[in-house]
């Protein structure tokens, strides 16, 4: 048996030699996917897997954050530990972390792959080196920590590569340097009335940030509502820059086209949604309404149209807007329970998917994994038109309703007139328009009479006419005929 194992493993049999000249049969693969590996909770009481974190440098290695969010469910046989997989390896876990509260969300740090940052339940921050082993190297003090569970915790692109940011549900975005955890070197209050009251603002469920969009972030809320925010604004009105509203729950995600950052989507209540930011007041593209609740989604990292989202009856769907809009391209089910957290590889062929049981599978997604040649052109083009036709009916709506509030705006103001008038002037008006009245009525009269007497007249001439002609045909009497007769013998 090691004999065929070691015989295995020095040649891969699924190498594709000749995959140049094979490129037209590529582009033309159907899309499918198939399970490549299976990584369970290894404790009895099993927990939701709430977050997945590819390792940066390497696709061989996932950090995976378990706890229950479930409302006061009973923790008292809970394990608090997330672990670090090793998917060559799989049996059991490289390296177990152990923080003081169960793991809402982990991240592996891009700059430094042996950094990793996590979010608790009880709203702490903590760091951990992977090379120190599995306790942290530093927790945040309660005090000065989220007062509701961690929900995304991210890397900034800093020099020093040690700053990240952190949002959760008590409606607070703080900024943290690991290096000093005693306090957040920044807040944000996600507070849409833009006067920064933690008690009028929104909990926050998911995060976004773009590198190349260094000060702005945006903000997935438990009221469906999306936050856009500016982090070196001055005053708290002046950080929440605009508001995207069209979920009818919570935002479980948000993330911007890799390709074109000022396209985003969204994923919550029964669909998911493609956002433009010159577009405010409604999403230009959108999935159907599914019959079971979404609960996570992410844009492909090599084909701009195509993005993933994962439903609680167990699916992994992948669309592909370019190709069709109404249903996905590739349905999938992948397990029996909820599933509740999705994360691609960069190379965008290997998705991880997490359940509410704590089980990640781990699928290899082929026939969309291939940029075609056109295809950046015609998604580009295609995120224009509907881009267009939203900013055209927007403009419409608007029209329609200031000329509604007009309309209204001006009977309430002829009904104050009317409110502030005087006996003696209501009297005077009333007469007044009763004289219009009869007024009227007296031309109309008038008119009607005329048209009447004119078509009398008419009438009657015709009937002369008539006779006339009547006259001109009677037969002639014999002394005319006589004369005619004398008249023609004449010379």
């Amino acid at each position: 048996m090691e004999h065929c194992v070691k015989q295995n493993n020095a040649i891969d049999i699924y190498e594709e030699y000749f995959g140049e000249e094979e490129m037209a049969e590529v582009e033309d693969e159907p899309p499918s996917a198939k399970t490549i590996n299976v990584i369970r909770d290894p404790n009895i009481t099993k927990r939701t897997a709430t977050h997945l974190s590819w390792h940066p440098d390497t696709c061989k290695k996932l950090a995976v954050a378990y706890s229950s969010l479930e409302f006061q469910q009973n923790m008292k046989d809970m394990n608090f530990d997330s672990y670090i997989w090793d998917l060559e390896n799989s049996n059991k876990p490289e390296l177990v972390l152990k923080p003081s509260s169960p793991l809402v969300s982990l991240e592996y740090n891009p700059k430094d792959s042996h950094v990793l940052v996590g979010g608790c339940y009880n709203g702490q921050m903590a760091y951990w080196d992977t090379r120190k082993g599995g306790l942290p190297m530093e927790v945040s003090t309660v005090e000065v920590s989220h007062r509701d569970p961690v929900y995304r915790a991210i890397w900034l692109q800093s020099k020093t590569g040690t700053e990240c940011f952190s949002a959760s549900t008590d409606g607070q975005v703080l900024w943290w340097d690991i290096r000093k955890l005693s306090e957040p070197t920044d807040t944000v209050i996600l507070d849409i009335t833009r006067k920064g009251l933690l008690e009028n603002a929104l909990g926050a469920v998911t995060l976004e940030f773009e590198p190349t969009m260094p000060t702005k972030f945006m903000v997935g809320t438990e009221q469906g509502i999306v936050i856009a925010c500016n982090r070196k604004a001055k005053t708290p009105s002046e950080k929440i820059t605009s508001t995207y509203s069209g979920h009818h729950g919570p935002v479980y995600a948000l993330a911007r086209n890799p390709f074109y950052p000022k396209v985003f989507l969204t994923v919550g209540d029964w669909t998911a949604r493609i956002w433009s930011e010159e577009a405010k007041e409604s999403s230009i593209m959108s999935t159907k309404y599914h019959l079971s609740y979404l609960t996570d989604g992410c844009w492909s990292t090599v084909k701009p149209a195509v993005f993933f989202t994962t439903r609680s009856d167990g699916t992994l769907d992948a669309w592909d807007f370019l190709f069709k809009q109404n249903d996905p391209s590739l349905s999938l089910k992948v397990c029996d329970e909820p599933l509740s957290s999705l994360r691609l590889q960069d190379n965008g062929c290997i998705i991880g998917c997490g359940s509410k049981l704590g089980t990640v599978s781990l699928l290899e997604i082929s026939g969309l994994c291939t940029l075609q040649r056109n295809e950046k052109t015609l998604a580009a083009a295609m995120f224009e038109r509907e881009t267009k036709r939203e900013k055209i009916l927007e403009a419409r709506h608007r029209e329609m309703r200031l000329k509604e509030r007009a309309r209204s705006e001006g009977q309430e103001a002829e009904v104050e007139e009317r409110l502030v008038e005087s006996p003696q002037e209501v009297l005077d008006r009333t007469r007044r328009e009763f004289f219009e009245v009869i007024e009227a009525e007296l031309q109309r009269r008038v008119r009607t009479e005329t048209q009447h007497l004119c078509g009398e007249v008419k009438d009657h001439m015709g009937e002369e006419a008539a006779l006339q002609g009547e006259e001109s045909q009677l037969p002639k009497d014999k002394e005319e005929e006589e004369e005619e007769k004398d008249a023609a013998k004449e010379p």
